[in-house]
């Protein structure tokens, strides 16, 4: 096929992608290209939403309580918002600070992010802002953006390729670039949009608007710190600005600013417990970055966490680890019990028991935990260690 073919075909594609589907961004109330309807982001968000949890520590269920207390504020927020999607409101058990959305309403905000975090209101200026996320169908606008640049990277790449190699380098590449450009500006205008009707949101649910432009000011700062937990964290997928500030203050006026729920109070008593155990989860993190140079150390990092708070299965994980790497494989399988019990939704503990146990001879025990392990998050590992065990 000739390279004007090839054109002509690639921009046919094109313009049947964008004729395709429009409809009202039921947020913002402007038309929009929508290629993924409301059915497809619910079923991507539903089928991603244990797995994302999964790969960052699990949920957090010390404290039930706190989960619970979370998810009536998230359901206050969306109650009232544009659009009508299966919510659900969890807290990971991952100290870095974040909070996220899958399309459909699936939003998770990480243990790290709520002791960070002063009222209930600010709490609330997180929740309204990733409701929005999904209510905007930002997650869905970046799945169809990325079907449109792997059409237009297509039709870049056939043309390329038929002619000169370095031409088709060059000309791949600057594709590439282009499509990063488009995700970074889309990135800023979901922030601001996600920012703009999250207030619109509190103020409907009864809180201060205030507390979103607190926040953000709170989030500046710490990026100016130059924060890792923070730069890896929230700050990597929602970047802070002193645009954002300005532009929150501006609407916080509009909305009646110092009017509405702080809940202070309310907030310290959810968060008590998780506040108490903040030099325990400290521990934790220390212990897994000095595993493998010093398992000694982490040993003693595991148990101090332990002592403070005996009731979390990650500690208890990494004295398995550490016990693990010191030889001591006996004392390591109670451990990886202990932490199964706390936890038995928790796909890691199951990994590290069952391997433990494969070692040891224990296969029948070993290919229950492996196959557990895989029902929560399917890793080549379980899959590697469960071949071997069937051979």
């Amino acid at each position: 096929m000739t390279m004007k073919r090839w054109i002509a075909l690639a921009s046919l594609l094109l313009s049947l992608l964008l004729l395709g589907g429009c409809a009202t961004n039921p947020v913002t109330g402007e038309r929009e290209l929508s290629l993924v309807d409301r059915s497809s982001e619910v079923a991507l968000g539903e089928k991603e939403y244990l797995p994302s949890r999964q790969q960052q520590g699990g949920d957090y269920v010390v404290d039930p309580a706190l989960t619970r207390y979370v998810q009536r504020v998230g359901a206050r927020l969306a109650a009232v918002a544009d659009r009508d999607l299966p919510y659900e409101f969890v807290v990971v058990n991952d100290s870095t600070p974040n909070a996220w959305a899958l399309p459909g309403g699936k939003i998770a905000v990480n243990r790290g992010l709520l002791t960070e975090l002063r009222n209930e209101a600010e709490l609330a200026a997180v929740l309204g802002h990733e409701i929005v996320h999904a209510a905007a169908r930002h997650g869905a606008q970046s799945m169809e953006r990325s079907v449109l640049l792997q059409a237009a990277l297509l039709a870049a790449g056939v043309a390329a390729g038929a002619s000169d190699n370095d031409n088709a380098a060059l000309l791949l590449g600057a594709a590439s670039v282009g499509a990063g450009l488009i995700n970074q500006k889309y990135s800023r205008d979901a922030e601001l949009e996600a920012d703009h009707y999250g207030m619109i949101y509190m103020q409907r649910a009864g809180y201060d608007p205030q507390a979103a432009v607190a926040l953000q000011q709170t989030f500046v700062r710490l990026a100016e710190g130059r924060d890792q937990n923070w730069l890896t964290g929230l700050f990597a997928s929602h970047p802070p600005s002193q645009e954002r500030v300005e532009k929150n203050r501006q609407m916080a006026r509009q909305l009646g600013a110092g009017k509405g729920r702080i809940g202070e109070a309310e907030y310290r008593r959810a968060t008590a417990r998780l506040r108490r155990d903040k030099p325990a989860y400290a521990a934790y993190d220390e212990g897994r970055k000095l595993l493998r140079k010093s398992p000694e150390k982490s040993l003693r990092l595991a148990q101090k966490a332990i002592a403070i708070e005996p009731e979390e299965g990650l500690f208890h994980e990494l004295l398995g680890d550490a016990l693990t790497l010191l030889d001591r494989p006996r004392e390591a399988r109670r451990a990886y019990d202990r932490a199964v019990r706390l936890n038995d939704g928790f796909f890691r503990p199951y990994l590290k028991r069952g391997a433990l146990e494969a070692d040891l001879g224990e296969r029948e025990a070993a290919r229950r935990d492996l196959q557990r392990s895989q029902q929560l998050l399917p890793t080549r590992i379980a899959r590697q260690l469960l071949d071997r065990l069937n051979q």
